[in-house]
């Protein structure tokens, strides 16, 4: 393909974080306009678990219609859990999982998993480890109960007679010339492309003598193919150590599966976390690039991931492309980022979310750009989202994300102040222990006449145009007979972004949804579907619930307390009073439990008034 060609890239965001990061990263990629045509689809458990196919028909069907894939993260589970999470309808008939990344490894024969390990902050290293994908430990030949030739082969150990063919399990190491022929042909082109000198060969020689043996004749046999390239066969305890020690010694390390999966990882731990690690998937019938950390369920929808690692497989997937200039402009944004320290996420010790972090590395990107400023694109309409970036009215998510880290008891008493009525009175927590803030995102309800027609009436098809970071706030004037929210939404809005819901009215699967952790807030819980019973009235629209009115845009705040909304006009306002609440109140927590009488710590420290903050006299001003 010439560079100049427009490449077609399926993004499938998939499970927990995954549509967090890929919302985020792509906002980042739109300022470079490149000639890239996103195409978006599904895979993961929600496909599982609904239709018994992590990877539907349609989505191999996308991946042969574009040159690469970007995948957002996946979710697999234990065999148990596998079966009971199933659809009840498809539950008994025999459905086996297969994890989508082995699906998608085996069927596009993709026998390269290539991992860039890089000293983001002080550039003392930069080496790569490339993982056979399809053959190894992990090439699925897992056996429990033995007879035949597996029993024959295990059966003189002593622990095989002591627990008999029936308690005994066996796993085979695959390694064949075919396969061992291919990795290393690619491991000496990579790196000669990227400029090393050293190729190690990862494996156990002294302990697996004559697979290695097999490794080492065709490690031997190949290399005269390259003599530039100086290469050497290590235990992978030794390279385990080293990589730790002296990271910088090594240019390419090429392994088999199970160790590559194992040293890769441990790479992501040496450039700073799994946060950071990027990594992209080659054979011979196609590509797929993903960030190395996994779908992290119990984060998702709190805008907390880190988007580095996505941000660099992207500049990975560039470079796969023809694309290795706008690659190495976004790795050099997120270089800059990392080592600034002031705007990242808390896995490398800061307070930042994912959208402030990803609006972090566009800036950067557009001092990279020519001129200094970044071209203002349109994202296209399914990841738009409302950031101040796209309309300064917005509320900046700067200060979304301090409401986010305050109590709604404080933020409460910062309403109060200000004389706004902002809690919606009945609205519970449904998820015990979640907590989310996030712009407004309001959606009506009407009922159904019962005397007209009887039609499927699309009650939940909003959610689609649904912003990442966006918080759904759903009036169904309380009704109690039946729902507007269940686990099928809940998987959407995950994979979505957004960051939680609010429903005047009731919801069900309560249970599913906690076990998603998704941050759930309704006035009741039935098991009766909405699908037939009401329809949309007004999506986008001011409501108004209660006493307060929700207008699009307002940031909503919940916790175990209840749910709170903050009118746009003065959510700067009421976070630095409710902050102020905070110090306030631990002024007073700490005169008290240092002996001071109660009334006269709340007297000192001015409980009366808290916005105001503490007295400059209690040292907390």
């Amino acid at each position: 393909m010439k560079p100049t060609e427009t490449k077609s890239v399926a993004v499938l965001p998939g499970d927990g974080i995954g549509p967090e990061v890929v919302s985020a990263a792509l906002d980042v990629v739109d300022q470079l306009r490149l000639p890239l045509d996103f195409r978006f689809g599904e895979i993961g458990w929600e496909c599982w678990r609904q239709e018994g196919d992590p990877v539907p028909q349609r989505t191999w069907k996308l991946l042969e219609e574009t040159d690469t894939c970007l995948l957002g993260a996946i979710t697999s589970k234990p065999l148990r859990e596998t079966e009971a999470e199933l659809t009840p309808s498809l539950r008994g008939t025999g459905l086996k999982y297969v994890s989508p990344v082995v699906q998608l490894r085996q069927r596009l024969g993709l026998y390269a998993n290539i991992r860039p390990v890089t000293d983001l902050t002080e550039g003392r290293f930069d080496f790569t480890v490339i993982r056979e994908n399809t053959e190894g430990l992990y090439a699925g030949i897992d056996v429990h109960g033995l007879d035949g030739a597996l029993w024959d082969a295990v059966r003189h150990h002593p622990n095989a007679q002591a627990s008999g063919p029936e308690a005994t399990s066996v796993t085979l190491r695959l390694q064949t010339r075919f396969g061992i022929d291919r990795l290393l042909r690619f491991g000496f082109a990579y790196a000669e492309a990227h400029g090393h000198h050293r190729l190690t060969l990862v494996d156990k020689p002294m302990v697996l003598r004559h697979s290695s043996n097999h490794l080492r004749e065709r490690l031997e046999l190949i290399a005269r193919e390259h003599p530039d390239i100086e290469t050497e066969i290590l235990n992978v305890d030794a390279v385990a150590l080293w990589m730790v020690r002296r990271p910088e010694r090594f240019g390419v390390l090429v392994a088999e599966n199970m160790f590559g999966d194992i040293l890769s990882d441990l790479g992501a731990g040496v450039m700073g976390g799994l946060g950071l690690a990027p990594s992209g998937n080659i054979g011979d019938r196609g590509s797929y690039f993903e960030p190395v950390h996994g779908s992290a369920p119990g984060m998702a929808g709190q805008d907390k991931a880190n988007p580095m690692a996505m941000l660099l497989t992207i500049a990975q997937m560039l470079d796969h492309l023809g694309l290795a200039v706008p690659g190495e402009e976004l790795r050099t944004a997120v270089r800059k980022v990392a080592r600034a320290r002031t705007t990242v996420t808390y896995d490398l010790g800061g307070t930042a979310g994912t959208r402030e972090v990803a609006r972090a590395v566009a800036r950067a990107v557009a001092r990279e750009l020519p001129g200094g400023a970044a071209p203002q694109t349109a994202a296209p309409a399914a990841q738009a989202t409302p950031d101040a970036a796209d309309d300064a009215s917005a509320v900046p998510m700067d200060v979304v994300d301090r409401l986010a880290g305050l109590d709604t008891a404080s933020i409460s008493d910062a309403l109060d102040s200000l004389g706004i009525t902002g809690v919606l009175t009945g609205i519970t927590a449904r998820v015990p222990g979640t907590r989310a803030a996030g712009r407004a995102y309001t959606v009506g309800y009407r009922p159904v006449d019962p005397g007209g027609e009887q039609r499927f009436r699309n009650a939940a098809d909003y959610l689609d145009d649904v912003p990442a970071g966006s918080f759904v706030v759903i009036d169904n004037g309380g009704s109690t007979t039946c729902t507007n929210w269940g686990s099928l939404l809940t998987a959407v809005a995950q994979r979505r972004g957004i960051r939680g819901t609010a429903l005047h009215g009731s919801a069900r699967d309560i249970a599913e949804i906690r076990a998603a952790g998704y941050p759930l807030f309704s006035t009741g819980t039935t098991m009766v579907s909405g699908k037939n019973r009401v329809e949309l009235a007004s999506p986008g629209q001011e409501i108004t619930i209660g006493d307060v009115t929700v207008r699009p845009g307002d940031v909503v705040v919940a916790d175990d307390n209840g749910v709170l909304v903050v009118p746009a006009a003065h959510a700067a306002e009421v976070a630095d009073r409710a902050e102020r609440v905070e110090r306030t109140e631990a002024a007073i927590a700490e005169a008290a439990t240092g002996g001071m009488r109660l009334d006269e710590a709340r007297r000192t420290y001015g409980y009366a008034r808290p916005w105001e903050g503490p007295t400059p006299a209690s040292g907390h001003a």
